[in-house]
C-alpha cells in the first residue's frame, strides 16, 4: 500500500511558464524535470530542483527530443541509436550538474513525449536510452512503461526500473499510450481519473482504449503538469488514495 505520485515539471522556458509547479510540489512525491531540449533552461532547472528540495520531493531528469517549438511531442522518424545516446547523456549530465548546484540528489531518468513513445516501441532505441543513462551514472533508476521496450532495456542494462502508469492518459493495446490526436485519450475530470487510478493500483492493471485490461506492476502514477486542471487532479488522486490507506512516497529515496 505504498505508491509514488510523479509529475513532469520545470517545463517553462525563460519568462514563459507551463503549469503551476509551486502548487504541484506540495502534492507530488517525485518530479521529473525538463532538461532544456523540449523545455527548461538552466535557471528553470535550478529553481525547480530547489523547490523540490525544500518540499522533500525526489527529482529525476526528463530528457526529450531537441524540439522546443513542438514541446518534444513531434515524432522523429529515422533518429539513430547514437543520436538517442547523445540526447540522453547530454541532458542527464546537465541535470546532474544542476542537481549538485541545488544540493539535491538526482534519483532517476524518465523520457519525455515522442522520445518516450518511440523508445517504448523499439528495443534498440530503448537500449540507447539505457546506455545514455549509464554513461552518466549507472546508479540512476530508469522510469519505464511496464510491458514495453523500456522495461526490457532497464532489465538488460542492469538499471533499477520504476514501473509507471499514467493517470490522465488512455493506453493502446501495446502497453504504450494511445495518440493524443485520438478523441478521449487525454483525461481531465479529477473524479473520473481518481476512480481509474484506484482500479489500476488496486487490480494491478491498465485499461486500454479498446477495453482490454493488461496486468502490470505499478510503482508510480504520473499526472502531466500541462494537463488542464493538473493540480486539482493530482490533489484528488493523493487525497483519494490516502483515504483508502495508501502511503504516498517516492520510489527511490532522496
Amino acid at each position: 500500500m505504498r505508491i509514488d505520485l510523479n509529475c513532469d515539471l520545470g517545463e517553462g522556458y525563460g519568462p514563459w511558464q507551463m503549469g503551476d509547479d509551486a502548487a504541484m510540489m506540495r502534492i507530488i512525491t517525485t518530479a521529473n524535470i525538463a532538461c532544456g531540449f523540449h523545455a527548461g533552461d538552466p535557471e528553470t532547472m535550478r529553481r525547480t530542483i530547489e523547490r523540490a528540495h525544500d518540499a522533500g520531493v525526489a527529482i529525476g531528469a526528463h530528457p526529450g527530443y531537441p524540439d522546443l517549438a513542438g514541446f518534444g511531442r513531434r515524432a522523429r522518424p529515422g533518429v539513430t541509436e547514437r543520436e538517442i545516446e547523445n540526447f540522453v547523456a547530454y541532458q542527464v549530465g546537465a541535470m546532474a550538474a544542476m542537481a549538485e548546484l541545488g544540493a539535491h540528489r538526482l534519483t532517476h531518468v524518465k523520457t519525455h513525449g515522442a522520445l518516450g513513445n518511440a523508445c517504448a516501441d523499439e528495443d534498440a532505441l530503448a537500449m540507447a536510452v539505457a546506455r545514455g543513462i549509464r554513461a552518466v551514472d549507472a546508479r540512476l533508476a530508469f522510469m519505464v512503461m511496464p510491458g514495453t521496450a523500456t522495461q526490457r532495456a532497464a532489465d538488460r542494462a542492469g538499471l533499477r526500473p520504476i514501473h509507471e502508469v499514467y493517470a490522465d492518459r488512455i493506453y493502446a493495446e501495446t502497453f504504450n499510450l494511445a495518440p493524443r490526436s485520438l478523441p478521449g485519450t487525454v483525461l481531465t475530470d479529477p473524479e473520473a481519473v481518481l476512480k481509474r487510478v484506484v482500479r489500476m493500483v488496486g487490480d494491478g492493471e491498465i485499461e486500454t482504449l479498446g477495453g482490454r485490461r493488461l496486468k502490470t506492476e505499478i510503482q508510480s502514477i504520473c499526472v502531466h503538469g500541462d494537463t488542464p486542471g493538473a493540480v486539482a487532479m493530482a490533489q484528488a488522486i493523493r487525497s483519494g488514495l490516502e483515504a483508502l490507506g495508501w502511503t504516498l512516497a517516492a520510489t527511490v529515496e532522496t
